[in-house]
């Protein structure tokens, strides 16, 4: 799991660290089977799914302490969905005066964690809560 960061395995959902992300500690939670849109979930695919967002959100705050987070989901290329072919839920950790999304419109990186140690910070909290 440190090469593909996940950070949580379910029955149905998972959990991974954005690859490219917009702030540390900046997760994803999928559906393990590749659907594209709300609609398409299982009543209980979609009840892992939004229990382990809600999970996940816990862990952050209590691991990271953010002031705020955002919950999202980009659904098409429209809305700014990369990955539009598999359904996913953003979290992400924000805290007052952060660079907010600078990564997505001056395309810079503000991230001061590695990716290897905020997975490892993540999977510790997730096992402990």
């Amino acid at each position: 799991d440190d090469e593909t960061f996940i950070v949580h395995r379910g029955e149905l959902v998972f959990a991974i660290l954005n690859a490219y992300p917009y702030a540390v500690g900046h997760l994803m939670v999928l559906p393990k089977r590749q659907i594209a849109s709300l609609s398409e979930l299982t009543p209980d695919e979609n009840l892992e799914l939004w229990s382990t967002v809600t999970h996940a959100s816990e862990v952050l705050k209590s691991e990271y302490k953010p002031h705020g987070l955002n919950v999202g989901i980009n659904l098409g290329p429209a809305a700014g969905g990369s990955v539009s072919e598999h359904l996913h839920v953003h979290i992400v950790p924000r805290w007052r005066g952060d660079a907010n999304f600078m990564t997505t419109v001056a395309n810079a990186k503000t991230i001061s964690e590695p990716l290897i140690e905020t997975a490892a910070r993540i999977r510790h909290a997730w096992t402990m809560s």
